[in-house]
């Protein structure tokens, strides 16, 4: 019996054992779930001048470098609005470069037909979780062949905190072109931009508004207190992932699963029997439809936390990539690499190591042996500036050497032995850091985790837009009334930058401040250094635990991080995780690894997860149309797909999954030389044994 039939079994026995004695004799009805808030939203697109997966703009107009633009910049339109959204969110997470696999191997016109316009209906809808009054974004796409008769669902929650289009080129494209439902969630995050100086917030759809209505968020003053914060604190912006006081993480889970309640829900209404009296059986179900969670980086750590919440047998597989998952530390086992170190130290939090890098990086940066070769390192990150912060930490004792060599070699010593990120990583890194990616999620996740609020300013620190000498100054309002296309959720974005509130002089965008105590520019370092304060409970110079205010803000934070702690208990399910070895955002020995591990203690025998490491694969694929990164590296999506691929035979066919392993690609070594299919082997259905991962004596063996 394969493992979808099991599933639906168990669904059934589940539902049945529900049931009241009037439920066994009248069958259960399609029934608006409680946790939507206000009315459901509807369209259809033709799949001719619009469409579900690309907006209308076709395969040649994603792959386009000219965005789609606005008639009235001014006050674009919600159709406008939702076609800059798909073409930012699709090219966002998908190399369209040409020679990248696009078009060939993965792209709307792949296993489609013409261009890969989808025609199908959209549903958008606010939601919330119970104890909860933030809202939540969720919206299910139907294809016009979607079958009834053979259902099938995808799950697609929004990949890092973008909104709700945020995962249409990974979870949607696949599954659209499948004739599945596709679900989507922002997850508590999305643009939800709020001008603190004008009171203009984003509707639903994307539009402004100033008024007293439903907006994806805004953050909650009053207006007194909102004048205070303007007077002192002028031309900021509130953003929903940082400061809603809600931790959204906690239940990013429990939003996939409501996000597959919806996705029911509105099949019912159109697929549904009419009964007359205003019912409807709900003929599409649980039971009978085939539901894989699924996803990449954060989009896909929520669909394992849903998983593993998933009481009621409403999803049958999991299949995601690079997934942001933070399992519960066991010391229990270890990872090994082939004959390196054995790994003990696995399984840090995302605030732990990120705040470790957005501090040690800016020094790593200039280290023999990645100073020169590191892609786009010189073009992002100054010499200068690297050398500040190298002297910033050697004069607090947290580097040793003399001169920046030394100093920046100890620096990624420390980011390589002490917090166990593969050496794999560090050619990335720069660009990473360059790009503030370190930097913002420290900053958006320790507010997220504390439930901190816009006015707390955590560590010096606020959102608003720079001018070119890094002064705040109001967002232009062009730039404005396109966040909700634009921005990626965590700025950084779409003109909106990190400040250094406590900066020498005055407050100035984060990359070019300097510190108060150090009188040099060193990339706010001591906000930075605050940040990695609070991550850690205690002073990073003296290791004693830190006291007062700072104190309690720490295991705020640490409860915070706790509560989004994966369990690794999958229920059983067949799971398959791909993810790149050279993944510079979400390190692997704290992730992906551990996560397989854990998942073999907690259910042993029974566990049906699989782990596919791909070489020569990094988090980012986007990064692979820029040269340096283009001919090292490959796209990780293509092997997302297969996975998707891999179990959604498995669950309709019956085919098994292949063992965890090792995928050895061959990078393209020159832009003038296309990807083809010897640069992309498939996950092998029988691996040679040296390509085996194993979990064997409480360790997880990697080969090299």
């Amino acid at each position: 019996m394969n493992r979808f039939l099991q599933g639906s079994l168990l669904a059934a026995s589940v539902i049945a054992s529900t049931l009241t004695v009037a439920d066994e004799v009248r069958p259960p009805f399609n029934q608006r779930p409680a946790f939507l808030l206000g009315e459901v939203s509807q369209h259809y697109y033709d799949g001719i001048t619009d469409d579900l997966l690309t907006a209308g703009l076709g395969a040649s107009g994603l792959a386009s470098p000219t965005p789609p633009g606005f008639v009235e910049p001014l006050q674009p339109g919600p159709q406008e609005l939702r076609r800059l959204a798909i073409y930012n969110n699709y090219r966002a997470l998908v190399d369209t470069v040409p020679g990248g696999g696009y078009g060939v191997f993965f792209g709307p016109q792949v296993g489609g037909s013409g261009s890969g316009l989808i025609p199908g209906h959209e549903y958008v809808a606010y939601m919330t979780v119970p104890g909860s009054e933030v809202s939540v974004t969720v919206m299910a796409q139907v294809p016009d062949s979607f079958d009834p008769r053979r259902p099938c669902m995808v799950t697609a929650p929004s990949s890092g905190s973008r909104g709700i289009y945020g995962a249409i080129g990974t979870a949607g494209e696949w599954g659209l072109k499948k004739g599945c439902a596709v679900v989507y969630t922002d997850k508590g995050t999305g643009t939800g931009a709020h001008n603190l100086a004008s009171n203009a917030a984003q509707r639903i759809d994307g539009t402004l508004s100033q008024a007293d209505e439903p907006v994806l968020f805004r953050a909650g003053l009053n207006d007194p207190a909102r004048a205070d914060f303007n007077a002192a604190w002028p031309d900021r912006f509130a953003w929903k992932h940082a400061h809603s006081r809600a931790n959204p993480e906690a239940d990013w889970g429990r939003h996939v699963l409501q996000s597959v309640e919806f996705g029911f829900y509105v099949l019912n209404r159109r697929f549904g029997r009419e009964l007359g009296n205003n019912q409807t059986l709900m003929t599409i179900n649980p039971r009978n439809t085939l539901v894989i969670a699924s996803s990449v980086s954060n989009g896909g750590g929520a669909s394992v936390r849903a998983a593993e919440l998933d009481e009621r047998g409403l999803i049958d597989g999991v299949a995601v990539s690079e997934p942001n998952v933070n399992p519960r530390p066991d010391s229990g086992f270890t990872i090994r690499q082939g004959d390196g170190p054995v790994i003990s130290g696995h399984s840090r939090s995302l605030l732990d190591y990120t705040t470790a890098l957005a501090l040690y990086q800016g020094c790593a940066n200039q280290a023999p042996g990645i100073r020169d070769i590191a892609p786009l390192n010189g073009v992002f990150n100054p010499p200068a500036v690297g050398a500040n912060i190298c002297s910033a930490l050697a004069s607090r004792g947290l580097v040793s050497g003399v001169g920046t060599d030394e100093q920046a070699a100890a620096a990624l010593r420390i980011l390589n032995e002490d917090f166990a990120i593969q050496p794999e990583q560090n050619l990335l890194a720069p660009v990473h850091f360059g790009l503030s990616v370190a930097q913002s999620i420290a900053m958006t996740y320790a507010n997220a985790y504390g439930r901190t609020g816009v006015d707390d300013r955590l560590c010096g620190l606020s959102l608003a837009a720079t001018d070119a000498l890094g002064a705040v100054t109001p967002l232009d309002p062009v730039r404005e009334a396109a966040l909700f296309a634009t921005s990626n959720g965590i700025p950084p974005t779409a003109g909106v930058n990190l400040v250094y509130d406590a900066a020498a002089g005055q407050p100035t965008l984060l990359a070019a401040s300097t510190s108060p105590g150090t009188g040099l520019p060193d990339h706010g370092f001591e906000a930075l250094l605050c940040l990695r304060a609070l991550a850690a409970g205690q002073d990073p110079q003296t290791g004693e635990p830190l006291q007062g205010e700072a104190a309690d803000l720490a295991q705020r934070i640490a409860a915070g991080i706790d509560a989004v702690r994966a369990s690794g208990n999958l229920r059983g399910k067949p799971a398959v995780v791909v993810t790149g070895r050279a993944d510079a955002i979400l390190p692997i020995n704290h992730t992906s690894r551990p996560y397989f591990g854990l998942n073999r203690r907690v259910e042993g025998e029974a566990s049906g997860l699989y782990y596919y490491e791909v070489l020569n694969a990094q988090h980012l694929d986007v990064l692979n149309g820029f040269p340096g990164i283009a001919e090292r590296y490959i796209p990780l999506h293509h092997y997302y797909f297969q996975a998707l691929d891999l179990m959604y035979d498995h669950l309709r066919h019956g085919t098994a999954l292949p063992p965890s392993q090792v995928v050895r690609t061959v990078p393209r070594g020159s832009l003038t030389t296309p990807l083809a299919a010897a640069n992309l082997p498939a996950i092998a259905a029988t691996p040679a044994t040296a390509d085996l991962i194993e979990f064997a004596d409480n360790q997880v063996r990697i080969p090299d």
